[in-house]
């Protein structure tokens, strides 16, 4: 009996089809149109972008709120448009699989139609990057990208199919007649600690007076943020995120008390100088931890990484001590401690820093208020802290908020905590992953939107930001999926402009302005609503507009060009680029 044949496209779909795979980003190309036909057979939801970019954002997005891989595919000149998109996802560790329909592998470095070394463009953005050599051998080149990306610290992969392979006939159960005879996804490895170094971590934690828990990317990835908000209420420990990462934790969740970051969050000075144990859970000792390093981590702290992968352990050599562990084990492990009687810190060093939150959260905001009672007796633009708040007050508690920005972001970080200091929920937060990004704030708004249709979603971007990735906006547009997009419209690329001010000798900035641009009219034009805000007080009207509009809408904000603190501190080292 003949056995029937498929393309090659089409059983690189069917191989996807079998890890679970129910969502693909892609701006069509003719490269890649078997695999597109093999996702239609197969009933994988097919997303159309506008732009290569926009698809590897929009897939980083939807991977990062439902912690599903997505495909990103691309053609071999999309592949260069999607770089920048996989650097994204790389700073995050979102485990999307890029698929390059690349150029035929009978003529490889023959300068063949749109020939592109894909695989080693994407290699050091990448776990994995890797050209399939066989058609034949597609499910096992499909079975290893997936198994590379969701293990371990997951990560995005690329597999580069070659046109001539893509267009090509092969046997639909290639690949079947050998182990693994079944290709569905397994279940996640987790790795589990070695006894003695677990016991010797949990004895320096019930010796400890002052402890502190810092959550990173391994606790998001492991499913094990709630594990890390129990350990945090049972044992009264203050829990801090690490700066740009993926928020582990709601503001308003009574053990969180913010970022890692003394300039976003000046109580966290106040923890890390004065704790005598910090157990880092998932998260790497890079430039945003100071390396491990003082006057960041003092000298005389223990310093305790925790990490579920050989990967982030080899970043994390500067730890005192380090365990190989699942975080999510070890977060059941240390709760347990309280169950099992074994621990009895008191709570006055959990309130301690409480109280230090609810002071800098008062002082902020009697500050805030002393400035907008100036900017409004002098007609002045609003504050960028203050845009960020009252857009918050005008959110429910199961919409979504995103940022995209470098001035716009820090502030917005900022009045995200206050916020959530005085009460306030929302459904979900995203922002620019460790590499900050700009423009990716449209396609991750997009990515929350299809994944909470009931919720309403509000973007508040920088002009820059918009400027970089704005264009994707069409998107929404096509897709009828209604996002609100909030301009803080300063004229410019704010922090870099104010960060020439203080560097360069002539005290001018160079490069960084732009003209006034109406962006509410573009959205106008492109069928949506449209507001310009110049005073503080037309904000909240305004956005209730753009929502009850039921439109894509923008609200356009002039707003002060105010140096955030963190902008600040880098300006301040006149030697140097970052906070180092």
């Amino acid at each position: 009996m003949t056995k029937k044949k498929i393309r090659g496209g089409a059983l690189i779909a069917r191989a996807l089809k079998e890890k679970g795979i129910d969502k693909v980003f892609t701006l069509s190309g003719g490269f890649c149109n078997p695999a597109i036909e093999g996702f239609m057979e197969c009933q994988i939801e097919v997303a159309n972008c506008p732009h290569e970019q926009i698809a590897g954002h929009m897939a980083d997005g939807y991977t990062r709120i439902t912690r599903k891989p997505s495909v990103c595919l691309v053609g071999p000149e999309g592949f260069a448009n999607a770089v920048p998109s996989m650097m994204e996802a790389w700073g995050e560790r979102t485990p999307i699989i890029y698929i390059t329909g690349s150029s035929s592998l009978k003529r490889q470095g023959s300068g063949g139609f749109k020939e592109i070394d894909d695989v080693s463009i994407a290699a050091p953005l990448t776990k994995y990057s890797a050209s399939i050599t066989d058609g034949n051998r597609i499910r096992e080149f499909v079975d290893k990208a997936y198994r590379i990306a969701t293990n371990g610290y997951p990560g995005a992969v690329h597999l580069s199919l070659p046109v001539d392979l893509m267009f090509s006939s092969f046997s639909e159960d290639a690949g079947l007649e050998e182990r693994p005879f079944s290709h569905k996804a397994k279940p996640i490895a987790k790795a589990w600690p070695d006894p003695n170094s677990m016991s010797e971590i949990l004895e320096i934690a019930t010796n400890s007076k002052k402890p502190i828990l810092i959550g990173g990317h391994g606790v998001w990835w492991s499913h094990s943020e709630k594990k890390l908000e129990n350990a945090g209420n049972n044992l009264k420990i203050p829990i801090f995120n690490i700066p740009y990462h993926q928020k582990l934790l709601g503001e308003e969740s009574s053990s969180y008390m913010g970022l890692a970051d003394i300039h976003q969050y000046p109580p966290s000075e106040f923890a890390l100088n004065n704790t005598d144990l910090i157990l880092m859970v998932g998260a790497r000792l890079d430039n945003q931890m100071n390396f491990g390093n003082p006057p960041f981590i003092p000298k005389n702290t223990k310093l305790v990484c925790i990490n579920g992968s050989h990967e982030e352990i080899e970043f994390n050599r500067a730890a005192d001590i380090n365990l190989l562990c699942d975080p999510g084990v070890f977060l059941d492990t240390l709760s347990n401690l309280k169950k099992n009687k074994k621990w009895n810190l008191d709570r006055n060093w959990f309130d301690e820093n409480k109280n230090k939150k609810k002071e800098w959260v008062d002082k902020s905001l009697n500050d805030l208020e002393i400035e907008a009672k100036e900017t409004k007796k002098n007609g002045g633009k609003i504050h960028p802290l203050q845009l960020s708040l009252d857009v918050q007050e005008v959110m429910n508690e199961n919409d979504w908020l995103v940022i995209d920005g470098g001035n716009t972001h820090f502030w917005s970080e900022i009045a995200i905590n206050i916020a959530g200091a005085k009460g306030k929920k929302l459904g979900g937060i995203l922002h620019p992953g460790t590499f900050s990004m700009l423009g990716v704030g449209v396609s991750f708004a997009l990515s929350a939107k299809n994944n909470n249709p009931n919720s309403n979603v509000i973007l508040i971007s920088g002009d820059g930001a918009f400027l970089s990735g704005g264009m994707s906006i069409e998107t929404a547009f096509f897709q009828k999926k209604p996002i609100v997009v909030v301009i803080d419209n300063n004229g410019g690329l704010a922090s870099i402009g104010q960060q020439q001010e203080r560097l360069f000798e002539s005290g001018k900035r160079v490069a960084t302005d732009f003209r006034d641009i109406p962006f509410h009219k573009i959205f106008e034009g492109f069928g949506g609503y449209g507001e310009l805000v110049s005073k503080r007080e037309e904000l909240a009207p305004a956005l209730k507009r753009a929502i009850a509009s039921g439109k894509t809408a923008c609200v356009n904000v002039k707003a002060k060009p105010v140096l955030s603190p963190i902008v600040a501190a880098v300006a301040s080292k006149r030697e140097k680029s970052s906070i180092e």
